[in-house]
């Protein structure tokens, strides 16, 4: 008895889904796909720091420089407990055995920046500590996620028009959408090779302060692809 009501239920399932197929594709419909994009400025910006002994050739610990380095900021407004990460700290005992000689530290941090004008005080600050290890980590935008959601209605927006523009020639209306497919690549922080060093140069006394340039720009893009119902 159970094995009849199961073989019953299975064939009720297939009929029910054949049925919704079917009506389906007996719907008249209209398939289009738009695109949106626009182009945003990075407001989190970070840099990757590194402080060794070997910067200073042995004479200053990496505390040393890190306690400068920690003051430089806060004279530039960063806030040190939000915008300033420590992410390795390394020491080279291999040479420390080898040799018997002071042990040479290494010390990485992220500093994140919010505009292209502070990126480029804290680049200073760091030249004139003569910390030279720096390189653009990655570039991110804070409201990306507002952003996308924002393109994804213009993008049905701009299908809805497209499926309209299609069928007024035909004198057939566009009704209600059956299917609605998000075919958009999600968005990932954009990360920078390690190779692009900022090497620090000497610094004149009476250089200018840093330009307010932006870094360039992200592009968003979103795209869907959704089928109208028609009716005459």
């Amino acid at each position: 008895m159970k094995k009849f009501a199961v073989t019953v239920f299975l064939i009720f399932l297939s009929y029910v889904s054949f049925g919704q197929t079917k009506n389906f594709l007996d719907v008249p419909y209209l398939e289009t796909s738009a695109r949106v994009d626009t182009l945003v400025t990075p407001d989190k910006i970070y840099l990757n720091i590194t402080i060794t002994e070997k910067d200073s050739r042995g004479k200053k610990s990496v505390e040393e420089q890190e306690n400068k380095m920690a003051q430089a900021f806060r004279s530039l407004g960063i806030d040190l407990d939000k915008q300033l990460f420590i992410k390795d700290l390394s020491s080279n005992f291999k040479k420390y055995f080898l040799r018997q000689k002071d042990v040479l530290k290494s010390k990485r941090y992220s500093l994140l920046v919010y505009s292209g004008k502070q990126a480029g005080e804290a680049l200073a600050a760091l030249e004139k500590l003569k910390i030279a290890n720096v390189y653009l980590e990655k570039t991110e935008y804070s409201k990306m996620d507002a952003l996308e959601l924002a393109l994804k209605s213009k993008a049905i927006k701009k299908a809805l028009k497209k499926a309209e523009a299609l069928t007024a020639p035909l004198n057939q209306k566009v009704g209600k959408a059956i299917h609605i497919m998000d075919t958009s690549t999600p968005y990932y922080p954009r990360y920078q090779a390690p190779r692009m060093e900022m090497k620090t140069m000497a610094m004149d006394a009476a250089e200018p302060a840093p330009l307010d340039i932006d870094f360039e720009q992200i592009k968003v893009e979103t795209s869907v692809n959704v089928k109208f119902a028609l009716s005459n």
